[in-house]
């Protein structure tokens, strides 16, 4: 009984604690984006650079306080820091991108239109990622400047957040930018060992124990590995490779 209780008084101190990190990322965030960026972007002349490098080392503090409290683990495989790079991963949480953004140095993210309205996020969003809400022909346009200025493009290829079992539907943009640019893809199998964060489940649901999470980082996909001439078929080669790095 006393070992109940002790679990359900764990579930609501992490549930707590949870809330808590989101509170002081909102307050974070809208100062970030209200203050610091534009007082910044009067004395720097690359905000790009200066602005994703500073959001780099931010996330990468804040995802390291789920793991300093005990939250969260974060086991990573295979990493290689990398540059120009189109990087796409799995996205079954809310926090994914944070952790990406936090390990991969110089890094842009497809960003949904939404954000755009966010009070907390807007600002950052327009300042250093690019929003979904551009024409294809616009967006591989940024994106293709931006890779080759060195910077790694972050896609969520099923285009929001995934629950285990069901079937993933890859969306054809990463495969799209890979065509333009010739830049590789390094695919990324982002996986969580308890609903935590994920679609339909609650934020303070935090379970009473560590929650894992594994982040490989797979063998690189080139646009040489393919025969395809026709560039519907190329596409569609490439995103059903994607998809089968995720599901094997």
């Amino acid at each position: 009984m006393s070992f109940v209780y002790f679990g359900e008084s764990m579930r609501y101190l992490r549930g707590f604690l949870v809330v808590l990190l989101f509170a002081i990322f909102g307050v974070c965030s809208l100062f970030l984006g209200l203050v610091i960026l534009p007082v910044l972007g009067f004395f720097v002349k690359n905000k790009r650079e200066c602005f994703s490098h500073l959001i780099h080392k931010l996330w990468k503090f804040y995802t390291n306080l789920f793991v300093l409290l005990k939250l969260i683990k974060i086991d990573v495989k295979n990493f290689e820091q990398t540059r120009g790079k189109i990087i796409v991963s799995t996205h079954p949480t809310f926090i994914d991108i944070m952790i990406l953004i936090g390990l991969y140095d110089y890094s842009l993210c497809l960003a949904k239109k939404e954000l755009l309205n966010n009070i907390f996020l807007k600002n950052i969003i327009k300042n250093v990622y690019i929003p979904n809400n551009v024409e294809l022909e616009e967006f591989k346009r940024i994106s293709i400047e931006a890779l080759n200025d060195g910077y790694n493009i972050i896609i969520f290829p099923t285009g929001t957040r995934t629950v285990e079992g069901e079937n993933l539907k890859i969306h054809k943009g990463a495969a799209a930018l890979q065509i333009a640019s010739g830049a590789d893809i390094i695919p990324i199998k982002l996986e969580c060992d308890y609903p935590f964060l994920q679609k339909g489940n609650p934020i303070y649901d935090a379970s009473d124990r560590l929650i894992t999470y594994t982040i490989s980082q797979l063998d690189t996909i080139k646009l040489s590995d393919f025969d395809e001439k026709s560039e519907i078929k190329l596409r569609k080669a490439i995103s059903e490779k994607i998809k089968f790095d995720f599901t094997n």
